[in-house]
């Protein structure tokens, strides 16, 4: 070899999880014996490996090339070995970038053994075949992929969880691998996470009370009970950060489900996880075990939603984000007064604080909140526990003649969205065929599929959820029944907490003071989850009656 004998000769080695299965011709130790004999036969200095195993050849971003590449781009390589062309990538353009590009810029010969690949040779038949084999060995890479897509969307479809990696509080079965079995310990961390944002502390709070308690971080608590983790354990095996709320607050898998599809790739060249919208997952209910009821793990996703103000004293009220003006329906803001003292905390309409002639002012103490919604619900809880069947009737009544009207107008606006669709579809074909005939120019051609593809997509979002909202409203009596033992569980409650609040009541309306009889009256109306406003008043007149 003729040039500096200071240099390095670059041994690269690569092996993917799919190559793996192609058997010991391609194992990382067959390649290196490989390199490393013929290295040595051809008298090339100072062999150095660099390797990637269970890297996948699309991509480039890979520890043991990006560090080979470093070498390169330092100077300090002058040749550069595979065993063929396919170990230094399956993307052929990027392969051919690095080989017709990148390595001759820096002096740098590369060779493919197998493939008879030599840059010192440029007029050798076997390299002008080299952009043919990058071809093959990309369409082998599309290929795989497109076989391992089609088994896991099948085995997906059938309800088969996706995920190798079983949620914090659940653990694989010994028996049945596929089947995931409760967790007493890690679940009993998962339901308290649950219900201390149904009392209406935001990630961030729960994350530091979890921290101060000295529970274990899921990565942690695996590790101790040797189960491996996508994630690595931190420095403070007690360091529960808000990201890891969140992630455990939003998996429906809780819920006793099995959630394919939540995450998609745009091709195999771009390996980032985006997520997929709700719609396009695979949802099969009841296929393990729950730790968290469906009604809680819906509250806590409208929790979510919702913005917990703290005061400047760092107090939060656990009606924040519930609490709404009669007048302008605009929220009410949680505030506290410059002494500073909790029992002057109050809500005010937010309309009102920006521009006071929009809304009249709308000004309630926590105080008097907290009580007058006690009472509501002492009598609601009371009511039923008293007249359960002639409640149910009644709201069955209620909510029977709301969702009539509701379920009216939803499918209107649904038949018509449904029209839209099919007239968009009929003019794209139309405009297609317009611009293959030369009556419509390629500019305006592009203009209108797009405009048109936009509404399409539109429509058929509002569609999906038009659809929802009718399968809600179809399934009224469902929600009578979950109220009613919610309601049980709260009957003869004596002091208001999160949790019995964010249970029931899913909005609270503040009316402006009256003082026409010279004392200062004022009056809520509390919408209760799933149920809307009670008519306790009507009720207990007929109860009296």
């Amino acid at each position: 070899m003729n040039g500096a004998t200071n240099k390095i000769t670059a041994l690269y080695c690569r092996l993917s999880q799919e190559d793996e299965r192609a058997g010991e011709s391609l194992s990382i130790e067959n390649q290196k014996d490989m390199l490393l004999r013929y290295a040595r036969e051809h008298r090339f200095p100072n062999p150095t490996f660099f390797v990637d195993d269970g890297a996948s050849g699309v991509t480039y971003d890979r520890p043991g090339f990006q560090a080979m590449l470093a070498e390169i781009e330092a100077g300090k390589v002058a040749v550069c070995i595979t065993k063929d062309l396919s170990r230094l990538g399956r993307n052929s353009a990027l392969t051919g970038l690095y080989t017709n590009f990148t390595f001759p810029q820096y002096g740098v010969r590369y060779i493919a053994i197998n493939d008879n690949f030599d840059t010192i040779d440029p007029n050798s038949t076997d390299n002008d075949f080299a952009g043919i084999k990058n071809w093959f060995n990309e369409f082998y890479a599309r290929d795989t992929s497109r076989k391992i897509r089609a088994v896991q969307k099948s085995k997906g479809e059938r309800g088969i969880p996706l995920t190798t990696n079983v949620p914090y509080g659940y653990v694989k079965d010994p028996d049945n691998p596929r089947c995931w079995k409760v967790d007493p310990v890690a679940a009993d961390v998962v339901k308290r996470i649950f219900s201390m944002c149904m009392e209406g502390r935001g990630p961030s709070q729960i994350a530091k009370q979890l921290k101060a308690d000295k529970v274990l971080t899921p990565s942690a608590y695996k590790a101790q009970q040797g189960i491996n983790s996508p994630n690595r354990p931190t420095e403070n095996p007690y360091g529960w950060q808000d990201s890891t709320v969140v992630h455990i607050l939003e998996r429906r898998e809780y819920t006793g489900c099995t959630v394919n599809f939540k995450t998609f790739t745009n091709s195999i060249w771009d390996k980032k996880q985006r997520d997929n919208p709700i719609e396009k997952q695979a949802i099969f209910p009841n296929t393990h075990e729950r730790i968290i009821e469906d009604d809680v793990f819906e509250r806590v996703q409208e929790i979510r939603q919702q913005r917990h103000r703290m005061t400047r004293t760092g107090r939060s009220s656990i009606f924040s984000g519930l609490v709404y003006c009669s007048d302008c329906g605009s929220k009410m803001q949680y505030g506290s007064s410059n002494n500073g003292d909790p029992a002057q905390d109050f809500f005010d309409c937010s309309d009102h604080r920006k521009d006071t002639s929009k809304c009249k002012g709308h000004f309630i103490r926590v105080k008097v909140l907290e009580r007058l919604v006690l009472k509501h619900i002492q009598a609601v809880t009371g009511y039923i526990l008293r007249h359960e069947a002639y409640f149910r009737a009644v709201m069955e009544k209620q909510l029977r003649t709301e969702s009539m009207e509701q379920i009216r107008i939803r499918r209107k606006r649904l038949e018509s969205n449904e029209r839209r669709i099919a007239e968009l579809k009929k003019l794209f074909i139309k405009i297609y065929e317009d611009n293959a005939n030369g009556r419509l120019s390629d500019e305006r051609y592009d203009m209108l599929s797009q405009t048109y593809e936009a509404e399409q997509k539109q429509l058929e979002a509002e569609a999906v959820t038009l659809r929802q909202e009718i399968e809600v409203q179809e399934r009224q009596n469902e929600n009578i029944e979950k109220f009613i033992q919610k309601s049980h569980k709260h009957v003869g409650i004596e002091k208001l907490d999160g949790y019995a609040l964010r249970e029931l009541v899913s909005a609270i309306y503040v009316d402006a003071p009256d003082k026409s009889s010279g004392k200062r009256v004022q009056h809520i109306h509390i919408k209760y989850d799933g149920l809307g406003f009670i008519p306790l008043n009507e009720l207990m007149q007929k109860e009296t009656a």
